[in-house]
């Protein structure tokens, strides 16, 4: 499946079209929302299983990013926070990678959101997708845990599978 000729915007403010990314890979991983210490997030969000693994989720991908850029692929976040929280989640994690905010529902369909408690916000199901040459190769789905190894099967994935210029996705 190709990914769509969507523009998110970055933590930078940059846009970023989804269906022209220019990596040889590019490992999108979608979670419903990170945690800032000291802010509080919605009403009920303790409800949510897994919820506060969003942060060491993120922090796994940028704990391994130096090993996802040698196998050749760039790495995005994506939530559904604005792109004003993400810049300042991701200056306090100190992410080496853009997070992409899909606020407006743009391109997480909504089979991939689910309502948080109170029903007063969507959020995005935790999704990991593996592009190469702008087509989905692999989902790499919910639950794995600990949140940390979400990465691993990545790189696993990344490593069996690598990179050769010229080849069509599988």
């Amino acid at each position: 499946m190709s990914l769509p000729g969507i523009s998110l915007r970055s933590r930078t403010g940059m846009l970023v079209d989804l269906s022209d990314l220019g990596a040889p890979r590019t490992v999108i991983f979608c979670y419903p929302m990170s945690e800032i210490p000291e802010k509080t997030l919605l009403a009920g969000w303790d409800m949510i299983p897994d919820a506060h693994e969003c942060t060491p989720q993120t922090c796994g991908f940028r704990d391994r990013h130096q090993e996802l850029s040698k196998l050749r692929a760039d790495v995005f976040g994506l939530s559904t926070q604005t792109t004003e929280y993400q810049r300042e989640m991701a200056g306090c994690l100190q992410l080496p990678f853009c997070i992409l905010s899909d606020a407006e529902f743009s391109a997480v369909r909504h089979s991939q959101a689910v309502d948080a408690p109170g029903g007063r916000h969507r959020l995005v199901k935790r999704r990991t997708f593996i592009v190469r040459q702008n087509r989905i190769e692999q989902l790499v789905s919910y639950p794995v845990f600990p949140p940390k190894e979400r990465v691993d099967r990545v790189l696993s994935r990344l490593r069996e599978h690598p990179f050769e210029s010229g080849c069509a996705p599988e």
